[in-house]
């Protein structure tokens, strides 16, 4: 039955992840923590996030770019091995409460002055990887803030989910082995679950595809937005 559960989850994660570049680890943390411990978790649903990177990646192929990728990707794989290595010292309910206020703080200022958006420079993708990186190694969620960085540069839909694909997948890959060198290894229920798991992740990210190519360009920051607050409210209430 849990792994029933986990299945439909990643089914919507994945859906969810694919039409807004971020959501399938803040989705999926809470639900498989339900069943095993959070080191288990992580590592699982860092699988699982690192198999829909690789389906955002091919479906949305065409958005690649290498620049904005190499900025956020390098300080966020180094960060990213820094916050795995936390992750069993550090409160991470409370690191998830403090990143679910701030980004409420900033979608709240975005969606009232929709011009407003960090600098699109160097620096911006520099900060904007180191911390989601070291998020994502901590706690396993760290996309919403890769999304709000990603989002001071105003990129075409393809462009904005590839980018966010590419980053998260060199941060996952190696957040991973981290986990799995520190000795956390997945039971024979979820390992066996992996079989469904996998495929329904590019079920999901399929469908996200699909949903993508109807939201029109001008409304598609505001979808993201608005993902983002919901998102946020949910590491504020329910980290």
């Amino acid at each position: 039955m849990d792994v029933l559960y986990i299945s439909l989850m990643v089914l919507v994660a994945s859906f969810v992840g694919t039409l807004t570049g971020f959501g399938t680890s803040t989705l999926l943390v809470p639900v498989v923590a339900l069943f095993v411990s959070l080191p288990e978790t992580l590592l699982l649903v860092g699988i699982i996030h690192w198999c829909t990177d690789v389906w955002t990646l091919v479906l949305f192929r065409e958005g690649v770019r290498w620049r904005l990728i190499i900025a956020f990707g390098v300080p966020g794989i180094i960060l990213a091995v820094i916050g795995a290595r936390l992750t069993f010292v550090v409160n991470t309910v409370i690191l998830s409460r403090i990143l679910g206020g701030l980004l409420i703080g900033y979608v709240a200022l975005l969606l009232a002055m929709p011009s407003l958006r960090l600098p699109s420079n160097d620096a911006t993708a520099i900060s904007g990887g180191a911390a989601s990186g070291f998020l994502a190694g901590l706690t396993g969620i760290g996309g919403p803030v890769r999304s709000a960085f990603l989002s001071a540069f105003d990129l075409p839909k393809a462009i904005y989910l590839a980018t966010g694909g590419a980053i998260a997948l060199a941060m996952d890959s190696v957040r991973i082995p981290v986990y799995v060198a520190g000795g956390t290894r997945l039971g024979t229920p979820l390992s066996l679950g992996l079989i469904a798991f996998v495929p329904l992740s590019l079920a999901g990210s399929i469908a996200g595809r699909l949903a993508v190519e109807k939201v029109r360009q001008e409304r598609y920051r505001t979808v993201v937005a608005v993902a983002l607050l919901a998102l946020s409210i949910k590491l504020l209430v329910a980290p």
